[in-house]
């Protein structure tokens, strides 16, 4: 995103279950209403259940460009009916993984969590210079938020890394942290030195 530039898509990790309290689906529909109010396309893990399937019909009976990117393996698995938009296979997970950290991430169970804490790793290394948003439904998020905090007073963790994650408890409020976001960490190292790396494990 160009400085000052509102987000074009948005990429969503989200679950493929529906969690025990309606809230969570509720939060899923929040936020495709604010993807389609803004006009932002949506990027997700190619799912058609749980709040995967929630968020992304929302956005296509908007009028917003969804895409799903699914690991050919999940298909059976995660996916029940037709398909919402566009959907792109992936036969290995890593390459599941680069093809959905092209584009800015938001963030349930342990496979969402892993993502998490893995573009969270890439924005601090330099591999990617993407907003990451939290979407702290009704508290979900505030033990993996003080452990981070943890992370910091314990000298583990720089101040500057910690506010990689920008998180708030509504979709309207963490799209507007996420617009007005300013990395205030150091790349460990550039993000061109990465992009070289990758051209040449490519060739």
């Amino acid at each position: 995103m160009e400085e000052n530039q509102r987000f074009k898509k948005v990429c969503v990790f989200c679950g493929s279950n529906s969690g025990h309290r309606d809230v969570f689906s509720l939060a899923a529909i929040e936020l495709g209403n604010e993807l389609v109010k803004r006009k932002i396309d949506l990027v997700y893990g190619g799912g058609s259940v749980g709040l995967m399937g929630l968020i992304s019909r929302r956005v296509s009976e908007g009028g917003c460009h969804v895409l799903g990117i699914i690991p050919q393996a999940l298909m059976p698995i995660e996916i029940s009916g037709e398909t919402v938009g566009e959907t792109c296979t992936s036969a290995k997970l890593q390459w599941h993984k680069k093809l959905r950290l092209s584009l800015p991430s938001l963030a349930r169970g342990y496979g969402t969590m892993e993502e998490l804490l893995e573009i969270i790793t890439w924005a601090q290394l330099g591999i990617h210079k993407k907003t990451v948003g939290l979407l702290n439904v009704d508290g979900y998020y505030n033990n993996l938020l003080a452990l981070f905090d943890t992370g910091v007073e314990e000298g583990f963790i720089k101040p500057g890394a910690r506010n990689i994650v920008v998180s708030a408890p509504s979709a309207k409020e963490l799209l507007e942290k996420m617009e007005l976001y300013t990395p205030s960490h150091k790349h460990i190292a550039s993000h061109q030195s990465w992009k070289v790396e990758q051209l040449a494990g490519d060739s």
